[in-house]
């Protein structure tokens, strides 16, 4: 199937040289044909550089090439909401990279407009798509580490000087961007949590700089969670349970699990299984759901993605954080 890229930035360039890595390795699934960027001569050095026969300075006109199959959305958080509906208006089925919207309102809007006009809508939170996540499940359901109570998770980044990251006009902060893994990590181990809690330390701009957050759930579960845009953290994640424990490397593509026993004794390992970079699996998700005529994908449903959001939009509201397009498009 041919892919329009609608963007031209940095995550944009993750998902071309993963989809050229996919024709190399002989995934023929899914063919690199368009870009779409506020600027032709942007657009056309990005399909220059990945071998793309297609480039477009606007993106309605790369959405009205009816050789595009479908579309991944690599633009800022801000921009999700409209894109989404432009996508789904010329009914092009889409991936859009997370955090999908700004918050669950937008979401919850733009699902329904899809579903309304038949057009596959899907999240592009890799973690939820890669094989990692289901040996996760395996070693917790196998009860090696009992019963698990208490998850960590962290994840930062020094990112501040990336303007995307500072600017309430993009929807910026830790939050949007990489205290998602985190809230993804620990309701994909303990599901959805019955309370949440969070405090953070804020930029000059406003955003929120660190993230520190706790869900509990009703029968005693608890996580603790930290996000960061102005820290390199180690990425760990852990499942602490009555008679040992894991540990996962890199809750943002994991790599390795590490099963310790009750007197922390490591048992286990489970390495990553080989992949391109990590985005493959939602690529070749998306494809297989629009060859099946369905509107969401099973790893990431939309009742999920509505959730996240409802999530996040309750830290903010503890954090006190409100972003100016919330207003444009109330």
């Amino acid at each position: 199937m041919k892919l329009g890229i609608l963007g031209a930035g940095f995550i944009a360039h993750v998902m071309a040289d993963t989809v050229r890595r996919m024709q190399t390795a002989g995934h023929g699934e899914v063919e690199l044909y368009a870009v779409a960027a506020r600027e032709e001569d942007r657009a056309r050095d990005f399909a220059r550089q990945y071998g793309m026969p297609c480039a477009f300075g606007s993106y309605e006109a790369m959405l009205r090439d009816p050789a595009v199959d479908f579309v991944y959305i690599a633009t800022p958080h801000s921009h999700h909401y409209r894109h989404i509906k432009l996508c789904v208006d010329h009914g092009k089925p889409v991936l859009c990279e997370k955090a999908f919207t700004v918050n669950a309102r937008q979401a919850d809007d733009v699902l329904r407009r899809a579903r309304a006009r038949g057009v596959l809508v899907t999240e592009a939170i890799w973690t939820r798509y890669q094989p990692m996540r289901r040996m996760l499940d395996e070693v917790l359901q196998s009860g090696v580490i009992g019963r698990p109570q208490l998850l960590t998770a962290n994840l930062g980044y020094a990112m501040t000087q990336n303007r995307r990251i500072v600017d309430p006009a993009l929807a910026g902060g830790a939050l949007l961007d990489v205290g998602v893994y985190t809230l993804n990590f620990a309701e994909m181990v303990f599901g959805r949590a019955d309370g949440v809690q969070g405090l953070c330390t804020k930029h000059e701009t406003g955003v929120d700089l660190t993230d520190s957050i706790t869900l509990t759930w009703a029968d005693g579960r608890a996580a603790h969670l930290t996000a960061a845009a102005n820290a390199v953290t180690d990425r760990y994640g852990a499942v602490y349970g009555t008679d040992g424990y894991l540990l996962v490397e890199n809750i943002n593509n994991p790599q390795k699990i590490t099963v310790f026993d009750g007197h922390n004794r490591p048992v286990r390992e489970l390495p990553c299984p080989p992949q391109l970079t990590g985005y493959e699996y939602e690529l070749l998700e998306t494809v297989r759901c629009l060859e099946q005529g369905l509107v969401e994908c099973p790893s990431m449903p939309h009742a999920e993605t509505v959730h996240m959001m409802e999530v996040m939009d309750h830290l903010r509201a503890q954090m006190g954080i409100v972003y100016p397009c919330e207003a444009v498009d109330a």
